[in-house]
């Protein structure tokens, strides 16, 4: 059963997508222009931080308070789930790293790799009944944009 999730988290999702569209077009509309390294580094360091985001809401989960009866076997759980929550931001922190000996274009790869593998992960613990179905939901319709705007990015300074 998927559990709503409250309008303001949709439409905060949502808005925070709109970094990630705005540097894609400028990306996509002005390829040669003087503004693409910026907007290119502008959409790395987005990426990096949204990852940490997705990382931190991972501890809250970890940190909910749970009911006593379910207590003592959710240990194991939370421990992946702090894991979970550090994984994404150093993905993010090598992201923003990389272009200062790299390619930025390897870094948006990174980028790609990091929200994808994030989101399996993810959905992976949703079915084991670890993160409410409402999330993922979100999260898939987030992701799939966001992936949509790194790949366009990539291919599009790559050809």
């Amino acid at each position: 059963m998927i559990r709503r999730l409250p309008i303001a988290a949709v439409a905060l999702g949502v808005a925070g997508l709109l970094p990630f569209l705005g540097c894609t077009i400028g990306i996509l509309l002005f390829p040669s222009e003087v503004p693409v390294p910026n907007l290119v580094r502008a959409l790395i360091a987005y990426g990096g931080v949204i990852l940490a985001f997705l990382g931190g809401v991972h501890w809250g989960f970890a940190l909910e308070p749970a009911p006593a009866l379910v207590a003592p076997t959710r240990a194991a759980t939370d421990r992946k789930r702090l894991a979970l929550g550090v994984v994404p931001a150093l993905i993010g922190w090598a992201a923003l790293l990389i272009p200062l000996v790299a390619s930025p274009l390897v870094a948006v790869a990174l980028l790609i790799v990091g929200f994808a593998v994030t989101t399996l992960v993810e959905q992976q613990a949703q079915r084991r009944g670890s993160i409410p179905a409402g999330y993922m939901a979100l999260r898939w319709v987030l992701t799939a944009v966001v992936l949509l705007c790194l790949v366009a990015v990539l291919l599009a300074r790559l050809f």
